[in-house]
């Protein structure tokens, strides 16, 4: 009896492994993917929480505010009449000149529709001067408020001794046409 004893523990031994194994696989590896994937889902939206309340937090303070700052953008931006925004820009560039004593040689405009929702006004300016009077010229370009980028520069020597430069910039400015909310 012994012997078959033996040969019903071995039996159940076996059927009791293969059913651990089974269990194991079937049941508990795909319950730790989906608990792994729940706690990396957690972790994603405590990281989104966190950063959410640190844009309120510094919407909050003084001075930091990023409506404020979308504000004074849209006010710098220029005006939605083409002409209006040509003035402006033009303005800009007589002032800058005055300012920095440097001749204006030439100015080439042109508008681009690039979206419905905006425009930019591509314009070249060539400019001369020495380099004291360029230089402050392009300070003067660069510190002004009004929503400019300063695309490309080029320096160029108009003399044979470099006391005469040539300045040529490509200036982008923003014009925003969508509808204000």
């Amino acid at each position: 009896m012994q012997i078959k004893n033996r040969q019903q523990l071995l039996t159940i031994v076996a059927i009791a492994a293969i059913a651990l194994f089974a269990g194991i696989q079937l049941v508990l590896s795909p319950l730790q993917k989906v608990w792994n994937g729940r706690a990396t889902r957690i972790s994603d939206l405590r990281k989104n929480i966190n950063r959410a309340n640190m844009l309120i937090q510094r919407e909050q303070l003084p001075g930091q505010s990023i409506g404020r700052r979308w504000q004074q953008m849209t006010n710098n931006a220029l005006p939605n009449n083409t002409s209006a925004a040509e003035q402006k820009v033009f303005k800009a560039v007589d002032l800058w000149a005055q300012n920095s004593g440097v001749t204006i040689t030439a100015i080439t405009p042109q508008w681009k529709h690039d979206s419905d929702d905006y425009m930019t006004f591509e314009c070249r300016v060539d400019a001369a001067g020495d380099l004291g009077k360029l230089s402050r010229f392009l300070y003067s370009v660069e510190r002004d408020p009004t929503a400019l980028k300063l695309e490309l520069v080029e320096l160029g020597a108009r003399d044979k001794e470099g006391q005469q430069l040539s300045l040529g910039l490509q200036l982008s400015g923003l014009v925003l046409t969508a509808q204000k909310q």
